[in-house]
């Protein structure tokens, strides 16, 4: 059987107490056919901990939210 997944680095997305968290350039392993993420409880462990501490985030983005039942 051939191995469909790849190493490489992602943007890990969150919500925690009300808000969005982006992470970027987080190593996991991908599969080619689904894109579905896996990562290692290690860097789990390591996105837990930077998502709940107070560090100062690298820069800060706007994201628009819209329902999806309201009116076009």
């Amino acid at each position: 059987m051939k191995e469909t997944m790849i190493e490489t680095e992602v943007t890990y997305t969150v919500e925690h107490a009300g808000k969005f968290y982006l992470v970027e350039h987080v190593p996991a392993r991908v599969c080619r056919e689904t894109g579905e993420q896996f990562f290692s409880p290690e860097t789990v462990e390591r996105l837990h901990a930077l998502i709940k501490s107070n560090k100062k985030p690298d820069r800060t983005i706007e994201t628009p939210v819209y329902e999806y039942a309201s009116d076009i």
